[in-house]
């Protein structure tokens, strides 16, 4: 067995390059979305054309980045949410209430201190953890039925 792994949401920490690290010789693939901010944030513009109005500017990425992410949660055995601490991941919360939406497997992944604000997408996960050594964890026992 072979797991598609969406790894979604904050984009300011290694946490994906841990899960990445951690899950070596398991059979996993994982995806995500675009982690290059400027090029997140541009590719609309860069792409269709400029927009005079950042309302514009930012819809126009937007929509393309969604394209990358419906598909990527689409085609997911497991998605992995993080909201990490220093932002607000708006666009993660929506990941994680799609892939609900979809049925798909959810791991959700944050601090103590976001525990009341993310109730709700909490009560949709199958698994709520803090640290991506708690994913690499759960992809082995569930690819091995093993513990670490």
């Amino acid at each position: 067995m072979t797991l598609n792994i969406y790894l979604s949401g904050e984009i300011h920490t290694d946490w994906r390059e841990q899960i990445t690290a951690g899950a070596q010789g398991l059979a996993v693939t994982f995806t995500g979305p675009v982690t290059d901010h400027a090029a997140s944030d541009d590719c609309g513009v860069t792409i269709m054309g400029a927009e005079p109005d950042k309302f514009w500017h930012d819809h126009k990425g937007a929509k393309l980045n969604a394209i990358r992410t419906r598909h990527g949660i689409e085609n997911a055995d497991i998605v992995v949410v993080r909201f990490g601490a220093q932002y607000k991941q708006w666009n993660a919360a929506f990941d994680a209430g799609y892939a609900a939406a979809l049925g798909k497997s959810l791991i959700v992944m944050h601090g103590d201190d976001h525990q009341h604000a993310l109730k709700e997408v909490d009560a949709a996960a199958l698994a709520v953890v803090q640290e991506p050594q708690q994913v690499v964890d759960i992809l082995k026992y569930v690819l091995k039925g093993q513990l670490s």
